[in-house]
């Protein structure tokens, strides 16, 4: 066993920047020790619910305190409300962080599910989550009620979190018909209108007859991808807002024509109301510090009869990013063990089966066949951007996938023509082989172009994944294409063989990568949840995160894993191939590798947000959740691309990084989602 000093050093430096990542994490989160924060688990009447509970050190039966629920978006979880928990928490609220239905550690009982369509698994989670979270806290002997057992309560949710609170608010209101008594004092909703909750009745208007005199605020983003849209602009939603010029942020304000924003109303009904609109995506709503200060200014406002206890720190002053850039830290860490740990794992008896001894390094291309095979490459980088929003949001069959097609069709229709060209012409099995390949990749994507996929969402329950699952198979089969092309018309005459691509066909090298990722997977998800445990610190950036989860979506984990298998060997074959050249050792064939990874997603994000707030308009106006969830795949892709690079140089062959990825980001993608029919 020889493990280089530097791969030691490695696996320590990741451990430092894990470890204090995750404590300094913890020292922010908890308000630098004002707030004590623990998961906490509870039956919510539609199934278990779960969340973060910040509790000011304070709090307590003898000293209740106004309350706050703050609850996440579509796909997300509780930590996408870190911002809003840190904050209000260390002012002196209670906080409950809160998991909706079938979202990080919640889960929603199987007869709640009207059946499973889209709108069947879809509707349920968000419409009881907040007011079943109501339920559960009023009860709590820390949270403060009036002298008449009116819940001192808020509730914030962002995106489909905001239509939670809106639903709850509605459903609060009906309870106190009979009852006598408001559970629900101040709502503030982030990144939400009534577009969703008029499917259950509750549209502007009826929303504003169920007020009860409450505190209410909305911060609508100009830029949100959604929401908050004009009925009389046609079009895309993915464009400038004005919500409260709108006639359903003329109703929320109960004003006759566009009102003022950052401006309180009051209402016929004794509340008061406002408007936030700050000039922000969607997504950058938990992510900011100006919304941030707007919710501790409302909250601060709406509370001011119930103050005592809490402090007095302006909306401005605010530690969540550090909590934020620390976890980055430690998110830099764990990318750092992952690889440090799977570098050790191929020195030890049996895991050493993973390498196959090192690749020869080809010569860097020059003259004309350097500017053909940069060309194909740029088209190969362009390609996934090209197809985004139609893989995406337009599905099989539709126009713009028709053309791959008829593009798979023409490769396949080639591939047959070369492979009967080759096999009477007697050209040699490489070049009959890369026809071959070329026939079949070109047939596959022409099925995966013409056959819906993941459609079936008892089967396929991360809903969320489907469409980014669909674009992966897709890309995987453009890629495909593209090498059996470039083979056929370069590699074959140049007598390269599978192991230029990094492909070794021994079993005991693929079963010995097989494991190597496996056991390195687990090894670093046990650091995870061990500071998690501890620290109550996972490991992100944004979107981009690696958290906990339950065991209960480990069968969703097995069931996407082959998909992003089939796109990472792909990717990382294409990766070995394109970098293994004597100009691109070191940092600059890394720069390659993330390009040829995630260039294509960059570009298209780039594109889309520069249009957006440059214009007011962005290019793909009907791209909205599309190109949200895109943004976390950049960070993905690059870090594969890392881990593709570093270990197929260590093991010679692309089975080690390619099981790798496929394992950590399928388990990151499906624990950072919403999960059905646990």
């Amino acid at each position: 066993m020889k493990i280089s000093k530097r791969t030691w050093t490695l696996l320590c430096a990741a451990l430092v920047l894990i470890l204090l990542g995750s404590i300094l994490a913890g020292v922010f989160n908890s308000g630098a020790g004002a707030v004590k924060v623990t998961r906490i688990s509870f039956d919510g009447g539609h199934g278990q619910l779960s969340g973060l509970l910040y509790m000011p050190k304070d709090a307590s039966a003898d000293n209740p305190k106004p309350t706050i629920i703050v609850t996440h978006g579509y796909l997300n979880s509780a930590e996408m409300q870190d911002a809003n928990a840190i904050e209000l928490s260390r002012r002196g609220f209670v906080v409950l962080a809160l998991d909706q239905y079938d979202h990080g550690h919640s889960s929603l009982d199987a007869e709640n599910y009207s059946d499973s369509s889209f709108f069947g698994v879809w509707l349920p989670f968000w419409l009881n989550s907040m007011n079943d979270a109501v339920q559960y806290i009023y009860e709590q002997p820390y949270v403060l009620k009036d002298e008449n057992g009116n819940g001192i309560i808020g509730v914030t949710g962002h995106s489909m979190g905001g239509f939670s609170s809106t639903m709850a608010l509605a459903m609060d209101e009906t309870q106190y018909a009979e009852t006598g008594v408001r559970k629900i004092y101040a709502s503030l909703t982030e990144g939400s209108d009534f577009m969703y909750t008029s499917l259950m009745g509750i549209d502007a208007a009826t929303s504003d007859a169920l007020g009860g005199g409450r505190i209410l605020g909305k911060v609508a983003a100009q830029y949100d991808e959604f929401f908050f849209n004009d009925p009389n602009v046609q079009g895309g939603t993915v464009r400038h807002k004005d919500f409260v010029s709108t006639p359903d942020g003329m109703t929320f304000l109960q004003q006759s024509e566009p009102a003022q924003v950052n401006t309180w109303y009051e209402t016929s009904d004794g509340g008061r109301r406002i408007v936030y609109e700050p000039a922000q995506t969607h997504p950058w709503n938990h992510f900011s510090a100006e919304t941030t200060a707007y919710a501790v200014a409302f909250y601060t406002e709406a509370f001011a009869p119930y103050s005592d206890g809490i402090k007095d720190i302006a909306p401005t002053s605010q530690l969540w990013q550090w909590k934020e850039a620390f976890e980055c830290v430690a998110l830099v860490g764990f990318v750092m063990l992952i690889i440090a740990l799977a570098s050790i794992l191929i020195e030890l008896p049996f895991f050493s089966k993973a390498k196959s001894g090192a690749l020869a390094v080809q010569p860097s291309l020059t003259g004309g066949k350097k500017a053909a095979i940069c060309l194909i490459l740029t088209v190969a980088v362009l390609l996934p951007a090209l197809f985004f929003a139609p893989l995406m949001d337009e599905g099989a069959g539709s126009a713009s996938v028709n053309i791959l097609f008829y593009a798979g069709l023409v490769a396949a229709v080639a591939g047959l023509a070369v492979c009967v060209f080759s096999l009477v012409k007697k050209k040699g099995a490489k070049l009959t082989v890369g026809a071959c390949f070329l026939l079949v990749s070109g047939a596959l994507l022409a099925v995966v172009a013409k056959v819906p996929m993941y459609s079936n969402n008892a089967v396929w329950t991360a809903i969320g994944v489907n469409s980014i699952a669909y674009w992966t198979i897709g890309c995987a089969m453009m890629s495909l294409v593209i090498f059996s092309a470039v083979y056929v018309g370069f590699k074959a005459k140049e007598g390269a063989g599978f192991e230029t691509y990094g492909m070794v066909f021994k079993p005991m090298t693929i079963l010995a990568g097989l494991c190597t990722a496996v056991v390195t997977v687990a090894a670093a998800y046990a650091v995870l949840f061990l500071m998690d445990a501890l620290f109550k610190a996972d490991f992100r950036i944004w979107t981009f995160a690696f958290k906990t989860f339950d065991a209960d979506i480990l069968p969703a984990i097995l069931r996407y894993l082959p998909t992003f298998l089939l796109f990472y060997i792909v990717s990382t074959a294409s990766i070995t191939v394109n970098t293994n050249t004597e100009k691109l050792q070191g940092a600059k064939g890394y720069l390659v590798a993330i390009v040829l990874n995630a260039g294509g997603p960059i570009l298209w994000l780039a594109v889309q947000y520069i249009s957006l707030f440059a214009s007011g308009v962005a290019v793909w106006s009907g791209s909205a959740l599309s190109g949200i969830m895109l943004v976390a795949m950049v960070p993905t892709l690059s870090v594969a691309a890392i881990i593709s690079r570093n270990l197929y140089k260590k093991t010679g062959n692309i089975w080690t990084p390619a099981f790798l990825n496929a394992l950590l980001m399928t388990t990151m993608t499906i624990a950072n989602t919403m999960v059905v029919f646990r």
